[in-house]
């Protein structure tokens, strides 16, 4: 045995002692009733108009000057296939339509948004895009871009909320804040396709108070009151907390939802029972180093939202080809 699987070894015992640690205390998911199948949801109508306007200053920035390559390759009308060389969860197509269109070419999709697509045994033709070659290639790599990384952000989502229904668990499997800059509204966007929450969406959206605010206001209930001030009732109040004392006193104080952040899985469990107990109506978050091998040991009946910055940040991509046709007789191989 090696070393790699003596610690996964070591790994997969400590986890299956927790579990049955768990058990014993009545804190593991409960099997529950299949959720009852939703009506599929086109998210590309929640996205704003000016959406575009962002495809188009991405064009601007690839290319701000002369496009020597376009100037090779000329303007005759052609069509390109879209393919899918590695699996994943499709996602991304109102960006990808409105790169092209912009240029003033057409996409015709194969397959739909959210779709999972087995790349295993070989590539696949998704879509196809017909417009001048010039242009084609203009929007080629700002198109398969945006393709691969909100495909990367679903397929990731995916995984994590596969798992969650895997136990029973029924509750909101969540992004971050912790997106690419200028990135955000397709990152998010991604999220909802791969049937993940996408959590606040920016500052304006929901009010958190980290460790940050709570020390500069003096406590927690300083923060949420002063915080309540200007929120109102139309903004919740979410407050992170370190421990159930933190936790207790951000529910007095009137949070909305409070974050168990960094805890371990049978802390938080704990935790998250006696908060709830306590206070039955304040959602209750789990987050902070949480991972996909490690999210189904924090899940439990009084956990509401589980949360992962790692949807957002450092996920894999989907990798994606656009490619002209071939010439009869062409002998470049590339």
């Amino acid at each position: 045995m090696t070393l790699l699987d003596h610690a996964r070894a070591q790994e997969r015992g400590a986890a299956q002692e927790a579990h049955e640690k768990d058990a014993k205390q009545g804190l593991l998911v409960q099997p529950r009733p299949p959720a009852p199948t939703q009506t599929k949801v086109t998210f590309a109508a929640a996205l704003p108009p000016f959406y575009r306007d962002t495809v188009a200053a991405w064009l601007r920035d690839d290319c701000p000057s002369l496009d020597v390559g376009g100037l090779v390759v000329g303007d005759a009308e052609t069509t390109a296939t879209l393919w899918c060389k590695s699996s994943g969860v499709l996602a991304g197509k109102p960006f990808f339509d409105a790169t092209f269109e912009e240029l003033g070419c057409s996409v015709a999709w194969e397959v739909d948004e959210g779709t999972l697509l087995d790349a295993s045994k070989g590539k696949i033709a998704v879509a196809t895009v017909t417009g001048s070659a010039r242009r084609l290639l203009l929007g080629e790599r700002t198109a398969l871009n945006t393709l691969s990384r909100a495909s990367g952000v679903a397929t990731a989502a995916r995984k994590c909320v596969d798992v969650a229904r895997s136990v029973g668990w029924q509750g909101h499997v969540a992004g971050t804040r912790k997106t690419t800059p200028g990135f955000r509204i397709v990152e998010k966007y991604a999220l909802l396709v791969g049937g993940a929450a996408t959590h606040r969406l920016d500052l304006s959206q929901m009010v958190m108070l980290k460790d940050n605010h709570v020390w500069q206001a003096g406590s927690i209930t300083k923060a949420v009151r002063t915080a309540k001030s200007a929120a109102g009732f139309s903004a919740k109040i979410e407050v992170e907390a370190r421990d159930l004392e933190e936790a207790l006193e951000a529910a007095r104080a009137g949070a909305d939802i409070v974050m168990l952040d960094n805890f371990t899985p049978s802390s938080l469990k704990a935790a998250a029972r006696s908060l709830k107990a306590a206070f039955p109506s304040v959602l209750v978050e789990a987050s902070g180093g949480i991972t996909l091998g490690t999210m189904a040991q924090y899940l439990s009946a009084d956990v509401d939202v589980v949360s992962q910055g790692a949807l957002t940040q450092g996920y894999a991509c989907v990798d994606f080809s656009l490619k002209l046709p071939k010439p009869a007789g062409a002998t470049c191989n590339v």
